[in-house]
């Protein structure tokens, strides 16, 4: 038979994706055929044939594109255009009942009124986050979260995910995002091929489906079947719905795989029984859940409520109950933290608990190890709080050994051999010498790290090998370097030597709330430092602050004014900050009143030039203040692209709306 004219070949594979697209739409997202897996094979290979006579007809979006190319040396950085939040979570019915009660106060402070909101409630799956950007329907990139604002281009692997559309429904520009998973059925296919080969098998499909997702070759990536639940529609060229149910409702009509169980809860009470349903039923599913995911339906609501540093306020992650498993404690050890906190720590005979195999657990204090009496040599029963941190929970004593003593807490430092203190009201001990040499590695390794100056490459390995080598004692020391001193140095050559230097020398200017941050000021997280930034403005004013300059900000309360206050009390630590201004220089905020003193901004769309994170640190900077909602109080709302309800909201209140270039323009007033 003679091959087809181009004409005719082009005709052919259009309506051969249409076909494909619909019968894979069908059988991934909504678990329907309609016809046999031979006969879409089938149709795929005459796809493919034609593609490969009329190579000019391939597109992006092709079904035969899920596959292709060759095997990455490693994967390029993404920089989100949305943020990436994680969730705080909740472990019992009193947590969850505390968060409706915090989400209503904070409605009624946002809002000026009482209300109700109702609440969807989504299983929360135990897989690896993606976040997708189409432009005009079509899957541009894929990434990992990364630290939140940075991740890896994933693309390649993820267009492999039959689930995942490579073209939308409809011609619009979309950031969604979702879980990539890997079910049981899956993983067990795996380990049977790889006890047939002797390698070691996986643990759980969390795991592998992380790391699948992350593997540089694209066929392997192919060969393990993964899936996908996508959840929320983050930006949209289009309007976003106005509650979560509809939004996941819209997110079906793109063409995404949703999670079929999400539930409508009027109040707090249905969320629990949501809750207690599934985790009896957790089990019968082929994808690993850890909980229900409980969000303000409302978005209305949920602008209003906004984000903390790190999370949003109108969701929260409702955890099942720890999963707990028997060990042996084989040792005590005492670590000592940045500000000579000295935690006792639990060596382990390693054991898998719920799903990762764990060998230290925290034992938080002293206080903590009389409750519990637990001793070297002791069966202990431990389980992951929350997943995550490995706890103690129980000594089984009637396993305990004869020759077991009760634990005593030193009365020196380990680290150091210095003195240790309890004070008054606290339950940690901390060590008295501020030379210690572990707090001063901790120290230098918060100083380096990306919250505080973000200094690239020089991670704790780095900073390790710098104090052993004498070459660092303080943050000022850093900035001292040259290459000279670190080629030579184990592990590093020519290259990496200039490379440090260089990043170094890149963040000798940095934002006041960065420095405040990095100073390592005992209870003065990021949050923290931003106030202090944004109220008093300049360092000198925070260095010369009084315990009632400092309690009557808002968010500061009388023991960490106290903190504050003493740290910069400490001559040692005056000297320090005084070497580290000798080489830094801050973005300070202007004195004053300024054109923006007491103006409320409110942010909404993407940004071209900045991100939101550094277009509030400018307000801030110049005076502003920052609100996550629109009301009487703004003076101006920053719109960039694809903005959402708060850009209708400001024209309907009449708040003067602004683009980037006009922001740029006030801030140089």
């Amino acid at each position: 038979m003679a091959n087809p004219s181009k004409k005719e070949a082009e005709n052919r594979v259009k309506k051969l994706r249409e076909v494909i697209n619909h019968h894979r739409t069908l059988y991934h997202v909504h678990d329907k055929s309609e016809i046999s897996d031979e006969a879409l094979d089938s149709l795929k290979n005459e796809l493919k044939t034609l593609e490969d006579l009329y190579p000019e007809l391939i597109t992006p979006d092709s079904p035969t594109q899920r596959v292709g190319g060759s095997a990455l040396d490693k994967f390029s950085k993404i920089e989100h255009s949305v943020a990436q939040w994680s969730f705080d979570d909740a472990f019992s019915e009193d947590d969850i009942r505390a968060f409706d009660e915090r989400v209503k106060r904070q409605l009624k402070k946002a809002l000026d009124k009482d209300v109700t909101p109702t609440y969807t409630v989504e299983l929360k799956i135990d897989g690896f986050k993606v976040i997708l950007s189409y432009k005009q329907g079509v899957l541009v990139t894929a990434a990992t979260r990364g630290d939140g604002k940075v991740g890896e281009d994933v693309t390649s692997n993820i267009k492999t995910i039959d689930s995942i559309p490579l073209r939308l429904e409809e011609e619009i520009d979309v950031v969604a995002e979702g879980e990539i998973w890997m079910g049981d059925h899956e993983l067990d296919r795996i380990n049977k091929e790889r006890a047939k080969e002797g390698l070691d098998l996986y643990a759980n499909p969390r795991n592998v489906a992380a790391g699948t997702v992350r593997q540089l070759d694209p066929k392997v990536v192919a060969t393990r079947k993964l899936d996908s639940f996508i959840y929320d529609l983050a930006t949209s060229s289009a309007s976003i719905p106005d509650t979560q149910q509809s939004e996941l409702q819209r997110l079906q009509e793109l063409g995404f795989k949703t999670n079929p169980h999400a539930k409508l809860a009027k109040n707090i009470e249905q969320v629990i029984e949501f809750w207690q349903k599934w985790q009896n039923a957790k089990g019968k599913e082929d994808y690993w859940i850890d909980g229900v995911v409980v969000k303000v339906n409302e978005r209305e609501y949920q602008e209003a409520l906004g984000y903390t540093g790190k999370a949003p306020r109108f969701a929260i992650a409702f955890k099942f109950p720890a999963e707990q498993v028997t060990t042996v404690v084989e040792d005590i050890a005492i670590q000592v933290g940045r500000t000579g906190v000295m935690t006792p720590v639990a060596h382990l005979r390693p054991v898998l608990v719920a799903g990762s195999t764990v060998s230290r657990a925290t034992l938080h204090n002293e206080d903590e190890i009389n409750r519990l009496d637990v001793r070297v040599g002791d069966t202990v029963i431990l389980q992951k709080a929350g997943d995550i941190i490995p706890d103690v929970v129980e000594v089984l004593k009637d396993l305990r050994p004869n020759s077991s003593k009760p634990y005593k807490f030193p009365k020196k430092c380990p680290a150091c051999g210095s003195a240790i203190e309890r004070l008054p009201g606290e339950a940690a001990h901390r060590c008295t010498s501020p030379n210690c040499f572990a707090q001063t590695l901790r120290g230098l390794h918060h100083f380096a790290s990306k919250a505080a100056f973000n200094i690239e490459g020089v991670g704790p390995k780095v900073i390790d090998l710098l104090v052993e080598q004498n070459l660092i004692q303080i943050p000022a020391d850093l900035f001292e370097l040259e290459e000279g001193d670190l080629r030579d140095l184990p592990g590093l050559g020519e290259i990496s030597a200039k490379n440090i230097v260089e990043s170094i020398k890149a963040r000798q200017k940095v934002p006041l709330e960065r420095f405040i941050y990095a100073l390592g000021i005992p209870d003065v997280g990021e949050e923290t430092a931003i106030l202090l930034a944004s109220t008093f403005g300049e360092l000198s004013k925070i260095r010369a602050a009084q315990n009632s300059d400092l309690e009557s900000i808002d968010g500061i309360g009388e023991v960490v004014a106290g903190k504050i206050t003493n740290f910069f009390a400490g001559k040692d630590k005056a000297a320090e900050i005084d070497k580290l201004l000798a080489h830094v220089s801050i973005a300070r905020q202007k004195s004053g009143k300024t054109t923006l003193s007491g103006k409320t901004f409110v942010l909404t769309g993407t940004l071209s030039e900045l991100s939101r994170d550094e277009a509030k640190s400018m307000i801030r900077r110049a005076g502003g203040d920052v609100s996550s909602s629109v009301s009487s109080k703004t003076d101006y709302v920053l719109a960039g692209e694809n903005a959402g309800s708060k850009l209708d909201k400001a024209q309907e209140m009449g708040v003067t709306i602004i683009d980037e270039e006009q922001f740029g323009r006030l801030i140089a007033q």
